[in-house]
């Protein structure tokens, strides 16, 4: 008898499951896409690992640059293993349920980190800004201790604002299908099950967007706009050339990020596609993690030089 009740309790439980459908359903040859994945998956633990260990071990990128990069790629490590790990397993085991318990979750860690990113990339303009615009006062107004302030406002307000709308829209009634078109539980996906009038909602999320996405943007843009008048005033080429080449490393990191996120938050709901959305997810949540590190490290002779240390010392030690 107990057995049967513990049975029940388990198919009553699965039906109240969601099922994520995956990547791209119905397409062909699916599980060379899933490799590609994990094998950018590897590379982005791989690489970001290497470049916060780099910046940890030299005593030369302790710096506030070095730090908030840092910080950048602990987020972009954390992000993609929110969502791949999961992907794959569903892919290999042929299970696609998740509860509502586990969607959630995931739904909070993926706005947290992706708002905490946000704010970060912002607040690292914020950094060239002040390092090119007025070196004299670097050191004093971009103090460890500001440094670390910034890092917590970024994980603080990320975990608040997703904190919210996850419990706002995880408590909307589901009717119908609980299949979702995704591979991730996303907000924008699970609003589409719902069966409630949720015009209200879409509006708050787009308010939300425009805070989290647009005002980080602007204030970005309106510092590189300061940024570069001041490159061009100065008289070292030498020091011109290392400006802009930070500046269009960070740049190039700004607009991999928020084109992705801005197609998907700030479109009308009547303009979201799965395939669409799928392939701007994989962008900004799957590739830009492995990018990130790599146009910074490759581009910057500082982080080269303590790679070469750093292997240099693990040669000589073998």
């Amino acid at each position: 008898m107990a057995e049967i009740q513990d049975m029940d309790q388990r198919n009553e439980s699965s039906n109240m499951d969601l099922i994520l459908l995956g990547l791209f359903p119905g397409i062909k040859h699916v599980h060379f896409l899933v490799s590609a994945i994990l094998l950018i998956y590897a590379m982005a633990l791989s690489i970001n690992s290497m470049l916060i260990l780099l910046i940890w071990v030299d005593s030369h990128l302790h710096t506030p640059m070095y730090f908030l990069l840092s910080q950048l790629a602990l987020i972009d490590l954390t992000l993609i293993s929110s969502t791949v790990p999961k992907m794959a397993t569903d892919f290999f085991s042929g299970r696609r349920n998740i509860s509502q318990v586990a969607c959630g979750t995931q739904i909070f860690f993926f706005l947290t980190l992706g708002i905490a990113e946000c704010i970060l990339i912002a607040l690292m303009a914020y950094d060239r800004y002040v390092a090119i615009c007025n070196p004299l006062r670097y050191a004093l107004i971009m103090s460890q201790r500001v440094c670390l302030q910034m890092v917590a406002i970024s994980w603080a307000a990320g975990a608040l604002i997703s904190l919210t709308h996850t419990a706002y829209a995880m408590h909307f009634p589901i009717c119908g299908s609980r299949e979702i078109s995704h591979f991730l539980c996303e907000v924008m996906a699970i609003l589409k099950l719902v069966c409630e009038d949720i015009s209200a909602y879409e509006k708050a999320v787009v308010m939300t967007s425009i805070v989290v996405l647009l005002v980080p943007l602007s204030f970005i843009l309106s510092s590189y706009a300061l940024i570069f008048l001041a490159i061009f005033h100065m008289q070292s080429s030498k020091g011109r050339n290392k400006a802009l080449a930070t500046c269009s490393s960070h740049l190039t990191v700004v607009s991999l990020y928020f084109g992705p996120a801005i197609l998907v938050y700030m479109r009308p709901s009547s303009y979201h596609s799965p395939q669409l959305d799928q392939v701007l997810f994989m962008l900004g949540a799957i590739l830009t993690p492995m990018l990130n590190p790599l146009i910074y490290s490759l581009r910057n002779k500082e982080v080269l030089c303590a790679l070469k240390k750093v292997l240099g010392c693990c040669l000589t030690s073998t």
